[in-house]
C-alpha cells in the first residue's frame, strides 16, 4: 500500500505543532513530515516533540542540512530518537539551500562530497560501527555512539536529492530519497532509475524508499492558492505539478505518483492553507480511503 503523509509546514508557528501531531496520530494518518527550513524551526527538537505527543504516527524530518550539523551530533540525536520511538523516526539529510548556507558560513565548496561523507559516516555510526576517517570535509577519530539503535532496528537514512549525481548518491549511499514538490510523475520515473543505477553501482539490493511530496489544496479557493504557490516557486510552467481539488482528484494525483514509482506520498498545503487542521482531516479521512 502507498504510505500517505502530511507535511507541517514550519511558516506556521511552533506552538500549533502539538494540536496538528496528535489530529495526525488519532485520525489514522501514517505519517507526519517536518522540515528544518532556515530560519524558521529545528527539525530534531520539532520531531522529538511531536513523537512525545504521539503514540503511532511516524515523523519525518526532511531535511537536516548536513553543512550545519557535525556528522557525530546527527548519529547521537537520530540514535535517541531511534531508541526513545522505536521505529517511528525517519531522517532525512541533504546539501541545504546554498543561498541560506552562505548566510550562515557553512556552505561547501563541494556539497556532493560532504553529502556522501556525511551519509556513510552516519549510516555507520548508526550500524553501531567505530569510524575513523579523514575525509574533505568529515573527520572522525574513533568515534562510536554509546547508545546506538537497538541492532536490526529500523534506522533508514534518507537523502534529499534532485540533481542527477544526487540522485544516483542516494541510491549508492542512503536508505530512501526524499522528491520534492517540483518532481512530476515522468520525474519520478526519471529519479528511479537513477536511484538505481546508484543502487547498482555500490551492489546494493535493499529495499530502497521514495518519498515523494505532492502540493495539493482543497476547499473553494484551491486553484488559486495552488497556482500562486507554484508561481512563487517558479513552477508554473512545469507540466503535471500540484493538484487542487476534492478527495478524489488528490488521490488520483497520489496514484499517479505512486504507479511512477513513490512508495511514500506526502501531500504539502500551500502556504496560504487556511485550516491546517482540517487538511490532516481532509488528508487522514476522505483522501486516505482511497488511496490503495
Amino acid at each position: 500500500m502507498t504510505g500517505l503523509g502530511v507535511v507541517f509546514r514550519p511558516q506556521l508557528p511552533p506552538e500549533r505543532l502539538r494540536s496538528i501531531a496528535r489530529l495526525a496520530d488519532e485520525a489514522g494518518l501514517e505519517e507526519l513530515w517536518l522540515w528544518e527550513d532556515c530560519f524558521l524551526e529545528g527539525g530534531i527538537s520539532t520531531a522529538a516533540a511531536a513523537l512525545a505527543w504521539t503514540e503511532r504516527v511516524r515523523v519525518g524530518v526532511g531535511l537536516l542540512p548536513v553543512p550545519l550539523r557535525n556528522v557525530a551530533v546527527t548519529a547521537m540525536e537520530a540514535a535517541t530518537l531511534h531508541r526513545l520511538f522505536p521505529g517511528r523516526a525517519r531522517l532525512g539529510v541533504g546539501h541545504g539551500v546554498q543561498d541560506w548556507m552562505g548566510q550562515v558560513g557553512a556552505r561547501a565548496e563541494s556539497p556532493l562530497t560532504l553529502l556522501r561523507e556525511h551519509l556513510t559516516a552516519l549510516r555507520a555510526l548508526l550500524g553501531g560501527e567505530r569510524v575513523t576517517t579523514d575525509g574533505r570535509y568529515v573527520r572522525l577519530t574513533d568515534v562510536a555512539l554509546d547508545w546506538p539503535p537497538p541492532a536490526g532496528s529500523d534506522v533508514p537514512v534518507l537523502a534529499g536529492a534532485t540533481g542527477p549525481r544526487t540522485l544516483r548518491l542516494s541510491g549508492e549511499a542512503a536508505d530512501g530519497t526524499i522528491l520534492t514538490i517540483a518532481t512530476s510523475a515522468e520525474g519520478v520515473r526519471r529519479a528511479r532509475r537513477l536511484i538505481d543505477e546508484g543502487r547498482e553501482a555500490a551492489g546494493r539490493d535493499d529495499p530502497h524508499r521514495v518519498v515523494v511530496y505532492l502540493l495539493a489544496a482543497t476547499g473553494p479557493d484551491a486553484e488559486r492558492r495552488l497556482r500562486a504557490e507554484l508561481a512563487a516557486e517558479g513552477l508554473s510552467a512545469v507540466p503535471g505539478l500540484g493538484v487542487a481539488g476534492d478527495a478524489q482528484d488528490v488521490a488520483k494525483a497520489v496514484s499517479v505518483l505512486a504507479d511512477a514509482g513513490a512508495d511514500t506520498v506526502v501531500l504539502q498545503p500551500t502556504a496560504g492553507e487556511p485550516d491546517p487542521e482540517g487538511f490532516v482531516r481532509f488528508a487522514a479521512g476522505q483522501v486516505r480511503p482511497l488511496v490503495s
